[in-house]
């Protein structure tokens, strides 16, 4: 699309199409180097109140809040951690065609549930190879799949942006034998976060994964650097995605 076009694409999403319109909103003012997009669709239509329907506790967050604002104060109202629900877009065999999926704050404590007393690194394991639990219900597979599905989406993006080149150690393994192996790891651990964004992921080594769930060092955002109990120190030497926070 060219700057300035528009286009109407088709949502679908359990089981119903809904219209919406893409529009690339970058111009020859602004001189961003990337195009950007905005999905818009009518304020009160079938999508909106589909998906109103979905996040109404993130609805009724938000609206308490600015009813707590001053009328002017018109500033972004941003998610606690714990309250986060998601709208995951995955493409089609059609261009014009997405696939919606809401995960909702109740989604999330149903994985929060089938995830107790269990170790990161198996959770991690279970998102990467999509194990099963084949003596949960159905309604509660569907809700703990749709969290791993956005996870490893999640993991399989950041993998191809950094060429499954690791971010620690800046190898990679594996090319010379046509294989390309990899690692999503979550800086603050999912089974206590629930934290799948990709500002709390990094592609790590099998081996420093290992050693990172092993040894547990402490992620110093501000410095980009896991700092071991025995004084060894590991800085983040490829960086295209990671946010510093302070403190």
């Amino acid at each position: 699309m060219q700057r300035g076009e528009s286009k109407i694409i088709h949502f679908f999403m359990n089981r119903k199409t809904y219209d919406a319109k893409i529009v690339n909103v970058n111009n020859s003012v602004e001189k961003r180097k990337k195009d950007a997009y905005q999905i818009r669709y009518t304020r009160n239509g079938d999508l909106s109140q589909a998906l109103q329907q979905y996040f109404f506790k993130t609805m009724n967050y938000i609206r308490a809040i600015r009813e707590s604002r001053d009328l002017k104060d018109r500033s972004y109202i941003k998610m606690p951690e714990g309250l986060k629900e998601y709208l995951a877009i995955y493409t089609t065999e059609y261009e014009d065609t997405f696939l919606l999926e809401p995960i909702a704050q109740d989604d999330f404590q149903v994985m929060k549930k089938a995830i107790q007393g269990m170790k990161e690194r198996s959770v991690e394991n279970e998102i990467e190879y999509e194990i099963e639990d084949k003596n949960s219900g159905i309604e509660k597979r569907l809700q703990i799949v749709k969290i791993r599905k956005l996870n490893r989406k999640i993991g399989e993006n950041l993998k191809l942006l950094y060429g499954y080149r690791y971010q620690i150690c800046g190898r990679v393994i594996g090319e010379k034998y046509g294989s390309r192996i990899a690692e999503a790891h979550h800086i603050d651990y999912f089974v206590n976060s629930l934290n799948n964004d990709a500002n709390n992921q990094m592609i790590v080594c099998p081996n420093h994964h290992s050693v990172i769930h092993d040894a547990n060092p402490v992620f110093d955002w501000k410095s980009m650097i896991y700092k071991f109990n025995n004084g060894c120190e590991e800085k983040i030497r490829i960086n295209k995605h990671l946010m510093r926070k302070n403190g």
